[in-house]
């Protein structure tokens, strides 16, 4: 019995270190946006949390007795298109330790932000997974989205930031 299960693991093994293979890209990459009709290019980081989305003119209100939010884009290509999406929750986001982007209005946790955070399906390579996405204006950066910590885990993504757009463009088709 001993025997049949130790061989049973060892045919067994090799088809899970497949499943959650990792995979590697580079620093910068693209990523589709299908819900919001968007191809963009990303800010993989490791050391961020969250994921962000620029967004601008962002609004939360009540619809069926559900939070939602309003937003624009806030891109070089974003154009005037409002979205609506549901909130999944507000997180609390520390600011950087050189006060960049500190909100004033929040005298309470001066180190901290509040930021709408809603599900999003992503496109990375070939890949799509829903991931949550918080909403902030990222105008004054290069990469209009970023993609944290918790966001790469969902892709089995390791970065070499040494590399740049090793996926190419999006194709979850």
């Amino acid at each position: 019995m001993k025997r049949a299960l130790a061989l049973l693991t060892l045919i067994a093994l090799p088809g899970l270190a497949l499943a959650a293979e990792t995979k590697l890209y580079g620093r910068y990459e693209w990523v589709s946006l299908p819900e919001l009709d968007q191809t963009l290019q990303a800010k993989m980081d490791t050391g961020a949390y969250t994921s962000s989305l620029s967004a601008k003119d962002i609004q939360i209100f009540q619809r069926d007795g559900e939070d939602w939010v309003r937003f624009k884009l806030a891109t070089k290509d974003g154009g005037d298109s409002v979205y609506e999406h549901k909130l999944a929750r507000i997180s609390k986001i520390k600011n950087r330790s050189d006060g960049a982007g500190e909100d004033e209005e929040e005298e309470s946790s001066p180190g901290l932000s509040q930021r709408p955070v809603i599900e999003l399906p992503v496109c990375l390579g070939g890949d799509q997974r829903t991931i949550e996405v918080n909403l902030t204006d990222r105008s004054h950066f290069n990469y209009p989205f970023l993609m944290g910590a918790k966001g790469l885990r969902k892709f089995h993504v390791a970065v070499d930031a040494g590399e740049r757009f090793v996926a190419g463009k999006p194709d979850c088709s």
